[in-house]
């Protein structure tokens, strides 16, 4: 998810932007790595980690880029390596990963177990964040429909995939959703036709029931639903390349709705890059995909306990309120653990459910099945 040109910081981030390395890490230091946006990492450099080095003088955090979830990927296959081998994978923490990668990690014993056993706070995260108990929820976001309240009275917002279209055909050039492949507002506007086109039930798709044949034929309806939709898109069939893109035509003007991340449209909001009148609705019958970002703990870190305690400084009310207020996202811990005053500032984005999808293999499915059938004049660099 390329969210890197809408923040602040990111032409700083740019040059963190490097090849996963393995730096030999100091004693008492946790080695954490990260593949998420430049706004992550800023939050985890500038809030997190004075924070708790503050409330943890005798432990040290050092925070790398490791660039994008290949890079994860590149290490977690080398820590999985250095298990066999009984070594020190040089690493210790992951910012945001799923643990079913590599391939027969878990069962290797690469991962720490989470468990209100060994992270205070662990009873507190929201269930609806739990996916693996080798993966602690601590922020998530969710794709939401932006739209300008001057020109669509909120009481005439779509609510429904089945309104949505309707909206979107009776409205010719007022939406506009970007390329799958170039951040995840798009990719996930596609996955709901894909969830929309295959029964709405998103326990259909895993990251480890992915085959050729079972894309193709699930993806196939997906295509025609797009195709319908595109020559009522703005420009007959433009898209974006990329999250904020979208929010710029929205804020100027130039469509009235798209579909945004949550954290990105409140952050937006906030800095006056989108007006006040901005609306914002999440559809009833099933929502646009979101997820929340879990952290993962090597078994084999030489920092594994100190890694433990982060995790677990991580679910106090301080760290995930400035998730909260810091980017715009959403607490891994469920709101009933969140001050009123933000339960009530931010009632009308609360999820009441966040579908998923899996990566791994579908996404690229999804992206070369996009391109090919959906918008093949378009170049993809």
């Amino acid at each position: 998810m390329n969210r890197r040109e809408f923040l602040i910081t990111s032409s700083a981030a740019a040059g963190l932007f490097a090849l996963p390395r393995f730096a030999s890490a100091a004693a008492g230091t946790i080695d954490l790595y990260s593949g998420s946006d430049a706004n992550i990492i800023d939050l985890w450099n500038n809030i997190i980690r004075p924070a708790f080095e503050k409330a943890h003088p005798d432990v040290a955090l050092k925070v790398t880029d490791a660039g994008d979830n290949n890079g994860l990927r590149a290490i977690g296959d080398r820590a999985l390596a250095a298990l066999k081998t009984k070594t020190d994978p040089q690493a210790d923490l992951f910012e945001s990963f799923d643990p079913r990668l590599p391939a027969g990690g878990i069962d290797a014993g690469l991962w720490v177990k989470f468990s209100a056993e060994n992270v205070p706070g662990f009873e507190n995260v929201n269930p609806l964040a739990i996916d693996t108990p080798y993966a602690l929820p601590y922020r998530g976001s969710q794709v939401l429909l932006a739209y300008d309240k001057t020109k669509l009275d909120p009481k005439d917002a779509p609510k429904t995939w089945e309104q949505l279209t309707a909206w979107i055909k009776a409205n010719p050039g007022q939406f506009i959703y970007n390329r799958p492949d170039k951040g995840g507002s798009g990719l996930n506007f596609v996955r709901r036709a894909i969830h929309e086109a295959n029964g709405r039930d998103p326990k259909k798709f895993k990251i480890d029931n992915f085959t050729a044949e079972f894309a193709e034929q699930s993806l196939a309806p997906t295509w025609k639903i797009l195709n319908d939709l595109a020559p009522s898109l703005y420009q007959k069939g433009a898209y974006t390349a990329g999250n904020t893109q979208s929010i710029q035509l929205l804020a100027q003007g130039v469509v009235t709705m798209a579909p945004v991340w949550s954290d990105q449209v409140l952050q937006a909001i906030s800095q006056g890059v989108l007006p006040e009148t901005t609306g914002l609705v999440q559809l009833s019958d099933l929502a646009l995909c979101g997820g929340f970002s879990a952290m993962t703990i090597f078994t084999n870190g030489a920092n594994k306990d100190a890694a433990l305690k982060l995790a677990a400084f991580m679910l106090t009310s301080e760290m995930q309120e400035a998730i909260i207020t810091e980017i715009g996202g959403f607490p891994g811990v469920s709101w009933d653990h969140i001050s009123e005053d933000l339960r009530k500032k931010y009632a009308d984005v609360i999820p009441a459910t966040i579908p998923t999808f899996p990566g791994g293999d579908w996404e690229k499915a999804i992206n070369d099945g996009w391109y090919r059938n959906v918008a093949p004049g378009i170049s993809r660099t």
